[in-house]
């Protein structure tokens, strides 16, 4: 089945509209010279391929290369013995991309595809197809119930959710909304060691300093959130313990990530209501 992918985001559409409404929400843009829409025909042409870098045992980076389609995020693939997790679907998938994943995550194979939120949506529903476990079974691709209405490529592996839900053993996503209503992050016990790992998107966003985070409802517009809903998203996610943080492109928190992401909510509330004018 055709279909179109925004070029700028990289995100799945049915059909091809005059301009991707991800792109022009005020969370992300639209390019000066205008909507451009690829497929993956054309991507393949250009010499697209996914590449894979090992980031910790169990967890694995996919990105589109060369960088031809979306913001040059970074997807997480989540190998535990019951199964594997694919997070933050590239926006790119050929024959080999979904051979390397199936060897990576073992017998179990994938269980679900999600995305943190909608910029991150990829072509999530073409992976799902492509991984589909057997013959008259859909594999899920779990959406927030919250941001549903950004789904451009419909079908039977859609599924919404709210809340928190344990997709694997030890693998829970919850959802502390912020950058979106439905945004959602990925808590892995078995991470670090058994430390536990924070899978973030850019629900929370992992600094270059690797020492602080960031919350902001858009990045590339700059539009912060504010203090108060910064420190509601750190709470929600520090009743669980983690060691490490990825978000969605190569940043990461390697320790204390936790009390990281706590302490970087209270600076972030400190600056937004003024605490600190003085020093500006």
């Amino acid at each position: 089945m055709r279909f179109w992918i925004c070029a700028t985001c990289g995100v799945e559409h049915a059909d091809r509209p005059r301009v991707c409404a991800i792109c022009a929400d005020e969370r992300q843009w639209v390019p000066v010279d205008g909507q451009l829409w690829t497929t993956l025909d054309d991507l393949a042409a250009a010499g697209a391929g996914v590449a894979f870098a090992p980031l910790e045992p169990g967890l694995w980076g996919l990105t589109v290369e060369p960088a031809v389609v979306g913001i040059g995020q970074q997807a997480k693939l989540l190998v535990t013995p019951d199964g594997a997790l694919l997070w933050d679907p590239p926006a790119f998938v050929d024959d080999a991309a979904v051979a390397r994943v199936r060897e990576l995550a073992g017998p179990a194979g994938v269980v679900a595809v999600v995305a943190s939120h909608p910029h991150m949506f990829g072509v999530q529903v073409e992976w799902a197809r492509r991984l589909r476990p057997g013959a008259g079974r859909a594999l899920p691709v779990l959406v927030a119930r919250a941001d549903l209405d950004w789904v451009a490529r419909p079908g039977e592996e859609i599924v919404d959710w709210e809340g928190e839900r344990e997709v694997l053993p030890g693998v829970t996503l919850t959802q502390p909304g912020g950058h979106f209503p439905g945004s959602a992050v990925a808590h892995w016990a078995g991470g670090a060691g058994g430390r536990g790992v924070l899978l973030s998107g850019d629900t929370i966003f992992a600094n270059p300093d690797r020492v602080s985070v960031s919350f902001m409802r858009s990045y590339p517009n700059r539009i912060p959130l504010s203090g108060r809903v910064a420190e509601r998203v750190a709470a929600h996610v520090g009743r669980f313990s983690f060691e490490r943080l990825y978000n969605n492109f190569d940043g990461v928190i390697p320790r204390d990530a936790r009390d990281v992401v706590i302490r970087s909510a209270r600076r972030h509330r400190e600056w937004t209501e003024g605490a600190h004018d003085h020093l500006t």
